[in-house]
Protein backbone atom coordinates (compact mmCIF):
# COMPACT_ATOMS: atom_id res chain seq x y z
CA UNK A 1 0.00 0.00 0.00
CA UNK A 2 1.54 3.11 -1.24
CA UNK A 3 0.64 6.42 0.63
CA UNK A 4 0.72 9.61 -0.77
CA UNK A 5 1.44 12.92 0.64
CA UNK A 6 -2.11 15.14 1.39
CA UNK A 7 -2.03 18.35 -0.53
CA UNK A 8 -2.42 21.37 0.59
CA UNK A 9 -6.02 23.01 0.28
CA UNK A 10 -5.31 25.62 -1.87
CA UNK A 11 -6.06 29.32 -1.83
CA UNK A 12 -9.55 29.70 -3.45
CA UNK A 13 -10.60 26.64 -1.48
CA UNK A 14 -9.75 27.93 1.72
CA UNK A 15 -11.60 31.17 1.31
CA UNK A 16 -14.64 28.83 0.89
CA UNK A 17 -13.89 26.85 3.95
CA UNK A 18 -13.38 29.58 5.93
CA UNK A 19 -17.19 31.07 4.78
CA UNK A 20 -18.76 28.29 5.64
CA UNK A 21 -17.25 27.82 8.86
CA UNK A 22 -18.52 31.23 9.53
CA UNK A 23 -21.90 30.47 8.34
CA UNK A 24 -21.59 26.97 10.52
CA UNK A 25 -20.41 28.72 13.23
CA UNK A 26 -17.87 26.03 14.07
CA UNK A 27 -14.65 28.84 13.45
CA UNK A 28 -11.97 27.97 16.02
CA UNK A 29 -12.40 32.37 16.36
CA UNK A 30 -16.12 31.81 17.54
CA UNK A 31 -15.20 29.98 20.39
CA UNK A 32 -17.67 31.87 22.45
CA UNK A 33 -20.98 30.39 23.84
CA UNK A 34 -23.85 29.90 20.69
CA UNK A 35 -25.44 32.78 22.02
CA UNK A 36 -22.59 35.55 21.38
CA UNK A 37 -22.30 33.90 18.20
CA UNK A 38 -26.02 35.02 16.96
CA UNK A 39 -25.19 37.92 18.40
CA UNK A 40 -21.87 38.26 16.22
CA UNK A 41 -22.72 36.62 13.17
CA UNK A 42 -24.81 38.70 11.66
CA UNK A 43 -22.48 41.67 10.76
CA UNK A 44 -19.88 39.05 9.92
CA UNK A 45 -22.61 37.55 7.00
CA UNK A 46 -23.25 40.89 5.66
CA UNK A 47 -19.58 41.26 5.67
CA UNK A 48 -19.00 38.18 3.76
CA UNK A 49 -21.81 39.06 0.90
CA UNK A 50 -20.38 42.51 0.29
CA UNK A 51 -16.62 40.70 0.20
CA UNK A 52 -18.40 37.77 -2.52
CA UNK A 53 -20.42 40.63 -4.32
CA UNK A 54 -16.99 42.88 -4.58
CA UNK A 55 -15.16 39.82 -6.62
CA UNK A 56 -18.20 39.19 -9.25
CA UNK A 57 -17.73 40.96 -12.32
CA UNK A 58 -20.46 43.15 -13.52
CA UNK A 59 -22.51 41.84 -16.64
CA UNK A 60 -22.27 43.83 -19.11
CA UNK A 61 -25.59 45.21 -21.17
CA UNK A 62 -25.72 45.18 -25.08
CA UNK A 63 -26.86 48.30 -26.59
CA UNK A 64 -31.13 48.04 -27.95
CA UNK A 65 -30.69 48.67 -31.91
CA UNK A 66 -34.04 49.14 -32.61
CA UNK A 67 -35.12 48.49 -36.42
CA UNK A 68 -37.09 51.34 -38.28
CA UNK A 69 -38.62 52.26 -41.38
CA UNK A 70 -37.19 55.50 -42.66
CA UNK A 71 -38.12 57.80 -46.39
CA UNK A 72 -35.64 60.24 -47.19
CA UNK A 73 -37.47 63.80 -48.35
CA UNK A 74 -38.05 65.72 -51.28
CA UNK A 75 -38.86 69.07 -51.28
CA UNK A 76 -40.82 70.82 -54.00
CA UNK A 77 -44.02 73.23 -54.70
CA UNK A 78 -46.95 71.05 -53.40
CA UNK A 79 -50.38 70.72 -54.06
CA UNK A 80 -52.24 71.47 -51.10
CA UNK A 81 -55.45 69.52 -50.57
CA UNK A 82 -58.27 69.12 -48.74
CA UNK A 83 -60.52 65.64 -48.96
CA UNK A 84 -63.90 65.08 -47.68
CA UNK A 85 -66.15 62.05 -47.97
CA UNK A 86 -69.64 62.29 -49.17
CA UNK A 87 -72.25 60.19 -51.11
CA UNK A 88 -73.42 59.93 -54.32
CA UNK A 89 -76.70 61.25 -55.12
CA UNK A 90 -79.16 62.49 -57.83
CA UNK A 91 -79.44 66.22 -59.05
CA UNK A 92 -82.79 65.19 -59.70
CA UNK A 93 -85.57 63.30 -57.57
CA UNK A 94 -88.80 63.43 -57.97
CA UNK A 95 -91.84 62.95 -55.52
CA UNK A 96 -94.22 61.89 -57.34
CA UNK A 97 -98.40 61.14 -55.84
CA UNK A 98 -101.82 60.88 -57.31
CA UNK A 99 -103.71 64.62 -58.39
CA UNK A 100 -106.45 62.74 -57.18
CA UNK A 101 -107.54 61.04 -53.43
CA UNK A 102 -108.02 57.77 -53.14
CA UNK A 103 -107.39 54.16 -52.15
CA UNK A 104 -104.11 52.45 -53.78
CA UNK A 105 -105.12 49.32 -55.24
CA UNK A 106 -102.15 48.06 -56.74
CA UNK A 107 -98.14 48.52 -56.52
CA UNK A 108 -96.56 48.24 -60.09
CA UNK A 109 -92.42 48.67 -58.72
CA UNK A 110 -89.87 48.34 -55.78
CA UNK A 111 -87.02 50.68 -54.67
CA UNK A 112 -84.11 50.18 -57.33
CA UNK A 113 -86.58 49.06 -60.00
CA UNK A 114 -85.37 50.89 -63.33
CA UNK A 115 -88.77 53.02 -64.90
CA UNK A 116 -88.95 54.42 -68.28
CA UNK A 117 -91.35 57.68 -69.10
CA UNK A 118 -95.19 56.35 -69.27
CA UNK A 119 -94.90 53.52 -67.04
CA UNK A 120 -97.29 52.61 -64.57
CA UNK A 121 -95.99 53.02 -60.98
CA UNK A 122 -99.29 52.66 -58.81
CA UNK A 123 -102.88 52.61 -59.60
CA UNK A 124 -106.05 54.20 -57.46
CA UNK A 125 -109.55 52.51 -57.26
CA UNK A 126 -111.46 53.65 -59.62
CA UNK A 127 -114.75 53.02 -58.95
CA UNK A 128 -116.02 56.25 -57.86
CA UNK A 129 -113.89 58.40 -60.24
CA UNK A 130 -115.88 56.61 -63.61
CA UNK A 131 -118.91 57.14 -61.34
CA UNK A 132 -118.54 60.85 -61.31
CA UNK A 133 -117.43 60.48 -65.21
CA UNK A 134 -120.75 58.62 -65.69
CA UNK A 135 -122.99 61.42 -63.53
CA UNK A 136 -120.57 64.61 -66.15
CA UNK A 137 -121.73 62.58 -69.40
CA UNK A 138 -125.05 62.15 -68.51
CA UNK A 139 -125.23 66.06 -68.03
CA UNK A 140 -123.26 66.93 -71.22
CA UNK A 141 -125.88 64.73 -72.69
CA UNK A 142 -128.75 67.03 -71.58
CA UNK A 143 -127.04 69.95 -72.05
CA UNK A 144 -126.68 68.87 -75.93
CA UNK A 145 -130.28 68.12 -75.96
CA UNK A 146 -131.14 71.46 -74.27
CA UNK A 147 -129.23 73.18 -76.68
CA UNK A 148 -130.31 71.42 -79.44
CA UNK A 149 -134.34 72.41 -78.82
CA UNK A 150 -133.36 76.07 -78.29
CA UNK A 151 -131.32 76.20 -81.29
CA UNK A 152 -135.03 74.80 -83.40
CA UNK A 153 -137.28 76.86 -81.83
CA UNK A 154 -135.32 79.96 -82.75
CA UNK A 155 -135.23 79.00 -86.32
CA UNK A 156 -138.90 78.75 -85.91
CA UNK A 157 -139.36 81.75 -84.47
CA UNK A 158 -137.00 83.73 -87.03
CA UNK A 159 -139.68 82.65 -89.82
CA UNK A 160 -142.60 83.74 -88.21
CA UNK A 161 -140.74 87.21 -87.62
CA UNK A 162 -140.17 86.54 -91.21
CA UNK A 163 -144.16 87.13 -92.18
CA UNK A 164 -144.67 89.00 -88.71
CA UNK A 165 -146.18 86.61 -87.06
CA UNK A 166 -144.61 87.33 -83.75
CA UNK A 167 -143.33 90.35 -82.36
CA UNK A 168 -139.40 91.17 -81.64
CA UNK A 169 -139.71 90.98 -78.35
CA UNK A 170 -140.15 87.47 -78.28
CA UNK A 171 -138.06 86.99 -80.82
CA UNK A 172 -135.56 88.11 -78.83
CA UNK A 173 -136.47 85.76 -75.74
CA UNK A 174 -136.05 83.10 -78.11
CA UNK A 175 -132.38 83.85 -78.80
CA UNK A 176 -131.25 84.45 -75.18
CA UNK A 177 -132.47 81.11 -75.00
CA UNK A 178 -130.59 79.64 -77.33
CA UNK A 179 -127.55 81.39 -75.91
CA UNK A 180 -128.11 80.46 -72.06
CA UNK A 181 -128.91 76.61 -73.89
CA UNK A 182 -125.36 76.88 -75.90
CA UNK A 183 -123.21 77.74 -72.66
CA UNK A 184 -125.00 74.99 -70.23
CA UNK A 185 -123.55 72.84 -73.11
CA UNK A 186 -120.08 74.49 -73.12
CA UNK A 187 -120.11 74.25 -69.37
CA UNK A 188 -121.20 70.80 -69.48
CA UNK A 189 -118.60 69.32 -71.84
CA UNK A 190 -115.83 71.23 -69.61
CA UNK A 191 -117.02 69.30 -66.52
CA UNK A 192 -117.08 65.97 -68.82
CA UNK A 193 -113.42 66.24 -69.73
CA UNK A 194 -112.24 67.58 -66.43
CA UNK A 195 -114.05 64.04 -64.95
CA UNK A 196 -112.37 62.83 -67.99
CA UNK A 197 -109.26 63.99 -66.85
CA UNK A 198 -110.03 62.63 -63.61
CA UNK A 199 -110.41 59.02 -63.93
CA UNK A 200 -107.20 59.11 -65.44
CA UNK A 201 -105.03 60.33 -62.64
CA UNK A 202 -106.43 57.48 -60.85
CA UNK A 203 -103.14 55.79 -62.71
CA UNK A 204 -99.90 57.22 -61.74
CA UNK A 205 -96.97 56.95 -64.38
CA UNK A 206 -93.49 58.20 -64.29
CA UNK A 207 -92.77 61.49 -65.94
CA UNK A 208 -89.11 60.76 -66.72
CA UNK A 209 -86.49 57.96 -67.19
CA UNK A 210 -84.76 57.02 -64.01
CA UNK A 211 -84.80 54.42 -60.72
CA UNK A 212 -87.26 54.22 -58.08
CA UNK A 213 -85.47 54.91 -55.16
CA UNK A 214 -88.43 55.44 -52.34
CA UNK A 215 -91.87 54.34 -51.61
CA UNK A 216 -93.61 56.43 -49.22
CA UNK A 217 -97.19 54.51 -49.44
CA UNK A 218 -98.35 51.09 -49.59
CA UNK A 219 -101.67 49.12 -51.12
CA UNK A 220 -104.63 49.74 -49.42
CA UNK A 221 -103.63 52.79 -47.89
CA UNK A 222 -105.99 56.03 -48.40
CA UNK A 223 -104.00 59.10 -49.70
CA UNK A 224 -104.81 62.60 -50.75
CA UNK A 225 -104.44 64.33 -54.01
CA UNK A 226 -100.61 65.37 -53.85
CA UNK A 227 -99.27 63.32 -51.45
CA UNK A 228 -95.64 62.01 -52.34
CA UNK A 229 -95.78 58.06 -52.66
CA UNK A 230 -92.98 57.35 -55.40
CA UNK A 231 -89.56 58.23 -55.92
CA UNK A 232 -88.04 58.41 -58.85
CA UNK A 233 -84.37 59.82 -59.48
CA UNK A 234 -82.81 60.63 -63.05
CA UNK A 235 -79.97 58.95 -63.87
CA UNK A 236 -78.32 60.96 -66.37
CA UNK A 237 -77.17 63.94 -63.93
CA UNK A 238 -75.14 62.48 -60.51
CA UNK A 239 -73.56 64.84 -58.07
CA UNK A 240 -71.83 64.05 -54.65
CA UNK A 241 -73.05 65.60 -51.90
CA UNK A 242 -70.32 66.78 -48.91
CA UNK A 243 -70.08 68.57 -45.73
CA UNK A 244 -67.60 71.03 -45.36
CA UNK A 245 -66.04 72.64 -42.37
CA UNK A 246 -66.68 76.47 -41.53
CA UNK A 247 -62.24 77.26 -41.36
CA UNK A 248 -62.35 75.90 -45.19
CA UNK A 249 -65.50 77.06 -46.63
CA UNK A 250 -63.66 80.52 -47.83
CA UNK A 251 -60.61 78.45 -49.19
CA UNK A 252 -62.25 76.21 -50.99
CA UNK A 253 -65.16 78.19 -52.65
CA UNK A 254 -62.54 79.63 -55.19
CA UNK A 255 -60.98 76.10 -55.84
CA UNK A 256 -61.46 74.83 -59.10
CA UNK A 257 -59.05 71.74 -59.09
CA UNK A 258 -61.71 69.24 -57.72
CA UNK A 259 -61.09 65.42 -57.75
CA UNK A 260 -63.88 62.86 -57.25
CA UNK A 261 -62.78 58.97 -56.46
CA UNK A 262 -64.65 56.10 -55.31
CA UNK A 263 -64.53 53.93 -52.87
CA UNK A 264 -65.07 51.01 -54.65
CA UNK A 265 -62.93 52.56 -56.94
CA UNK A 266 -59.83 54.75 -55.27
CA UNK A 267 -57.90 54.74 -58.61
CA UNK A 268 -60.22 56.10 -60.89
CA UNK A 269 -60.04 60.42 -60.72
CA UNK A 270 -63.34 61.85 -62.05
CA UNK A 271 -63.50 65.59 -62.79
CA UNK A 272 -65.33 67.70 -60.50
CA UNK A 273 -67.53 71.07 -60.38
CA UNK A 274 -68.15 72.75 -57.05
CA UNK A 275 -71.63 73.85 -58.28
CA UNK A 276 -73.80 74.71 -55.03
CA UNK A 277 -72.45 75.66 -51.69
CA UNK A 278 -75.17 76.06 -49.14
CA UNK A 279 -74.63 79.62 -47.05
CA UNK A 280 -76.38 78.04 -43.93
CA UNK A 281 -74.59 75.21 -41.68
CA UNK A 282 -76.52 72.37 -41.25
CA UNK A 283 -78.19 72.17 -37.88
CA UNK A 284 -76.97 69.08 -37.14
CA UNK A 285 -73.48 68.62 -38.55
CA UNK A 286 -72.47 72.28 -38.57
CA UNK A 287 -70.93 71.96 -41.88
CA UNK A 288 -72.05 73.88 -44.90
CA UNK A 289 -73.65 71.62 -47.61
CA UNK A 290 -71.20 71.71 -50.92
CA UNK A 291 -72.49 69.85 -54.08
CA UNK A 292 -70.16 68.94 -56.55
CA UNK A 293 -71.22 67.80 -60.37
CA UNK A 294 -69.75 64.84 -62.22
CA UNK A 295 -70.40 66.08 -65.33
CA UNK A 296 -69.49 63.56 -67.47
CA UNK A 297 -70.11 60.28 -64.91
CA UNK A 298 -69.58 57.00 -65.54
CA UNK A 299 -71.88 54.01 -65.69
CA UNK A 300 -70.48 52.61 -62.95
CA UNK A 301 -71.22 55.33 -60.45
CA UNK A 302 -74.47 54.14 -58.89
CA UNK A 303 -76.67 56.09 -56.65
CA UNK A 304 -75.65 55.93 -52.76
CA UNK A 305 -71.81 55.14 -53.29
CA UNK A 306 -69.79 56.68 -50.59
CA UNK A 307 -67.51 58.95 -52.81
CA UNK A 308 -64.10 61.65 -51.94
CA UNK A 309 -63.80 64.63 -53.45
CA UNK A 310 -60.58 66.35 -52.85
CA UNK A 311 -59.80 70.55 -53.45
CA UNK A 312 -55.79 71.05 -54.79
CA UNK A 313 -54.47 73.99 -54.89
CA UNK A 314 -50.88 74.99 -55.37
CA UNK A 315 -49.20 75.94 -52.94
CA UNK A 316 -47.46 79.16 -52.73
CA UNK A 317 -43.61 78.30 -50.96
CA UNK A 318 -41.76 75.18 -50.62
CA UNK A 319 -42.92 72.49 -48.45
CA UNK A 320 -42.30 68.65 -47.90
CA UNK A 321 -44.47 65.90 -47.64
CA UNK A 322 -44.48 63.17 -45.35
CA UNK A 323 -46.71 60.02 -44.42
CA UNK A 324 -48.97 60.82 -41.69
CA UNK A 325 -47.09 57.62 -39.61
CA UNK A 326 -43.61 59.96 -39.36
CA UNK A 327 -45.13 62.82 -37.09
CA UNK A 328 -44.31 62.90 -33.39
CA UNK A 329 -46.27 64.61 -30.95
CA UNK A 330 -44.95 66.02 -27.52
CA UNK A 331 -45.46 68.82 -25.23
CA UNK A 332 -43.56 70.81 -26.98
CA UNK A 333 -45.38 70.43 -30.26
CA UNK A 334 -44.63 68.33 -33.34
CA UNK A 335 -41.62 66.95 -34.28
CA UNK A 336 -39.94 64.07 -36.33
CA UNK A 337 -37.14 61.66 -35.55
CA UNK A 338 -34.48 61.84 -38.32
CA UNK A 339 -31.64 59.44 -38.43
CA UNK A 340 -28.13 60.03 -38.31
CA UNK A 341 -24.91 58.52 -38.53
CA UNK A 342 -27.08 54.97 -37.41
CA UNK A 343 -29.11 56.91 -34.40
CA UNK A 344 -31.81 59.44 -34.31
CA UNK A 345 -32.23 62.73 -32.51
CA UNK A 346 -35.86 64.82 -32.28
CA UNK A 347 -36.49 67.56 -34.57
CA UNK A 348 -39.07 69.93 -34.52
CA UNK A 349 -41.28 70.78 -37.18
CA UNK A 350 -43.79 73.29 -38.92
CA UNK A 351 -47.13 71.55 -40.49
CA UNK A 352 -48.83 73.39 -43.12
CA UNK A 353 -51.31 71.36 -43.45
CA UNK A 354 -52.63 67.98 -44.83
CA UNK A 355 -53.15 66.33 -48.36
CA UNK A 356 -54.69 62.93 -47.82
CA UNK A 357 -53.07 60.63 -45.12
CA UNK A 358 -49.60 62.82 -45.61
CA UNK A 359 -48.85 65.91 -43.80
CA UNK A 360 -47.22 68.26 -44.84
CA UNK A 361 -43.92 70.19 -43.49
CA UNK A 362 -43.21 73.86 -43.94
CA UNK A 363 -40.06 73.84 -41.52
CA UNK A 364 -37.88 72.15 -39.76
CA UNK A 365 -36.34 69.82 -42.34
CA UNK A 366 -34.50 69.95 -45.43
CA UNK A 367 -34.35 68.00 -48.26
CA UNK A 368 -31.94 64.82 -48.04
CA UNK A 369 -32.15 63.83 -44.38
CA UNK A 370 -33.84 60.22 -43.41
CA UNK A 371 -36.91 60.30 -41.63
CA UNK A 372 -38.19 57.70 -39.49
CA UNK A 373 -42.04 56.45 -40.28
CA UNK A 374 -42.94 53.52 -38.41
CA UNK A 375 -42.37 52.60 -34.68
CA UNK A 376 -41.84 56.98 -33.46
CA UNK A 377 -43.39 56.49 -30.01
CA UNK A 378 -41.02 53.44 -29.44
CA UNK A 379 -37.63 55.63 -29.94
CA UNK A 380 -35.63 57.78 -27.57
CA UNK A 381 -33.44 60.54 -28.24
CA UNK A 382 -29.37 58.75 -29.34
CA UNK A 383 -30.71 55.30 -29.61
CA UNK A 384 -29.22 53.13 -32.35
CA UNK A 385 -31.64 52.27 -35.12
CA UNK A 386 -31.21 49.23 -37.97
CA UNK A 387 -33.14 50.76 -41.22
CA UNK A 388 -35.08 47.95 -43.05
CA UNK A 389 -34.92 47.93 -46.66
CA UNK A 390 -37.53 47.74 -49.04
CA UNK A 391 -38.52 45.51 -51.43
CA UNK A 392 -36.38 46.97 -54.13
CA UNK A 393 -33.17 46.49 -51.25
CA UNK A 394 -33.23 49.83 -50.08
CA UNK A 395 -34.88 52.81 -48.14
CA UNK A 396 -37.64 54.37 -49.54
CA UNK A 397 -37.23 57.33 -51.83
CA UNK A 398 -39.91 59.92 -51.25
CA UNK A 399 -41.21 60.80 -54.69
CA UNK A 400 -40.93 64.34 -55.87
CA UNK A 401 -44.23 65.93 -53.95
CA UNK A 402 -45.29 67.91 -57.26
CA UNK A 403 -46.24 64.64 -58.78
CA UNK A 404 -48.05 63.23 -55.22
CA UNK A 405 -50.43 65.54 -55.03
CA UNK A 406 -53.80 64.71 -54.35
CA UNK A 407 -55.93 62.60 -56.93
Amino acid sequence: MILRPRSAPSRHSKGKNVAKSLIAGTSPFFAAPRTSFRRASLPVLLAAALLMTACSKPVERAEEIRPVKVVRIASGNLDSAAEFSGEVRPRYESRLGFRVGGKIAARKVDVGTVVKRGQVLMQLDPQDLQLAQAQAAAGLRAAETNRDLAKAELKRYQDLRDKNFVSQAVLESKETAFKAAQASYEQALAASRNQTNQSGYATLVADVDGVVTGLDAEVGQVVAAGTPVVRVAQTKEKEIVIGIPEDRVDALRAVSDVRVRTWARPNDVIPGKLRELSPVADAATRTFTAKIAVPNAPEDLRLGMTAYVSFAAKASGQAIRLPLSALYKDKSGSAVWVVEKDAVKLVPVQVAGSAGNDVLIAGGLAPGQTVVTAGVNLLKPGQKVKVLETAGGGSQQLADSGAGAAK
